[in-house]
């Protein structure tokens, strides 16, 4: 099923199903609803009997074979992380963290799938999801199969950070991007599905829906905790860091890029996006920060998102972080790495 905010984007791509390239690259920000775009678009491509305007049948073997998710012609690469029932920073029973990465032997492991005969007589499709997740050699293997596709193959890769993907990879797809919905329209969404604190979630979640429906009671309270902690007059960053030892970079890097955005947005024109609740603590920050300096901050936060998915030591990481924005407070040059 797809989101309504994409439906003229879904009429449009099945109506030409006939004329489709191999390989679609589904980009847009995370949480906007790319999956269930890609996931709809491969149930049409597969329905037996589909409906005139192109779109999936539902009742077709084929179609509950999708529900069920076991088409024996569709293939999915994604990360351990997402495959697995729970999300992997709630997966507190493994001693392991599942990995982010779709590995290589995934990617290699599709030459078994490609070059054997459909099971049911029609295409054969492969969706890959993030495909900014696979790993360099990953990458690699993949780009052989885009590049020689044997016939009547479709792939669909969704991509939230597209940017990061291998340029060979970019090139050999055709690009769909794929708009969030208007604010109002997600807002009213939101609060359809009974989602406690609408507006700040969607803020943010910077303005997508579906990732503002996964914030929870946990996400809540963390998040408050670390806020308060950036903007304490006597800041430890070493403290600050080991109280920060359990959780995921990621999240706590997406905490800081958008308060550090807030923070650059108020001391240049008075604005924020992100962090509404917080206002008054990032209008006090903003008016003792260096502009300059606050602009290479965000900048370098930004850039870190290119590792925080790969293996690191999180400790390390937290406090090289944490002792970067505290030279920020006290207005000293950032010693950041070229």
């Amino acid at each position: 099923m797809i989101y309504h905010w994409h439906d003229r984007e879904f009429d449009a791509l099945v109506g030409r199903k006939g004329q489709l390239p191999h390989a679609l690259l589904l980009r847009g920000p995370q949480g906007i609803g790319k999956l269930a775009f890609a996931e709809a678009m491969a149930k049409a491509l597969l329905c037996e009997k589909p409906a005139p305007n192109g779109a999936a049948c539902g009742h077709c073997a084929a179609c509950a074979w999708m529900g069920q998710g076991s088409h024996p012609d569709l293939r999915r690469l994604e990360p351990e992380s997402l495959a697995t029932p729970n999300d992997v920073e709630q997966g507190a029973e493994k001693k392991e963290k599942a990995s982010t990465q779709i590995p290589v032997e995934q990617a290699r492991g599709l030459a078994a799938f490609l070059n054997v005969s459909s099971h049911r007589g029609g295409p054969k499709v492969v969706l890959i999801h993030p495909a900014e997740a696979l790993n360099v050699n990953a990458a690699n293997a993949l780009l052989k199969a885009l590049e020689e596709p044997p016939p009547n193959t479709y792939f669909l890769l969704v991509a939230h950070r597209w940017h990061q993907l291998l340029p060979t990879i970019r090139s050999r797809c055709q690009d769909l991007p794929l708009p969030p919905p208007m604010p109002g329209a997600a807002l009213e969404w939101l609060k359809q599905q009974g989602l406690r604190y609408p507006d700040l979630a969607l803020a943010q979640a910077g303005d997508a829906p579906l990732l503002a429906l996964k914030f929870d009671d946990e996400f809540w309270s963390q998040r408050k905790q670390f806020l308060q902690s950036l903007c304490g007059h006597k800041f430890n960053a070493l403290a600050i860091a080991e109280n920060l030892r359990d959780h995921a970079p990621a999240l706590v890097l997406s905490w800081l890029q958008k308060w550090g955005f807030d923070v650059v947005s108020h001391k240049a024109t008075g604005a924020l996006r992100y962090n509404p609740d917080f206002a008054a603590e990032i209008a006090a920050i903003a008016a003792r920060i260096d502009l300059v300096e606050a602009v290479r901050f965000q900048r370098h936060v930004v850039g870190l998102q290119r590792i925080v998915f790969h293996p690191l030591n999180s400790r390390l990481f937290f406090e090289q972080l944490m002792l970067t924005y505290a030279s920020l407070l006290r207005r000293r040059p950032l010693q950041l790495a070229a």
